[in-house]
């Protein structure tokens, strides 16, 4: 069982007067990551950086954390994040 640990950032976009996400966008680091979503913070209404870890062979998911988000994201993402 080997754990891998991916980053991500997740924007949101206003459609019909709502958030909703837009397409996540890969980052190499965590560093990475923060920073993406700190120049998407400009470009959209909310950005957050996630942290991913899974089982590389199975792709069963074992965590996944915010380093960081900026702007307008749900109320219930972090919640979500957890329940998926």
């Amino acid at each position: 069982m080997a754990m891998t640990t991916s980053f991500v950032v997740q924007p949101f976009e206003i459609h019909r007067k709502r958030l909703r996400p837009a397409r996540q966008e890969p980052a190499q680091t965590e560093s990475g990551a923060l920073k993406k979503a700190e120049t998407l913070a400009r470009l959209m209404p909310g950005p957050a950086a996630l942290k991913v870890v899974a089982d590389d062979e199975t792709g069963e998911l074992e965590g996944v954390t915010i380093p960081g988000q900026w702007g307008e994201v749900p109320d219930d993402f972090a919640e979500s994040l957890q329940g998926g």
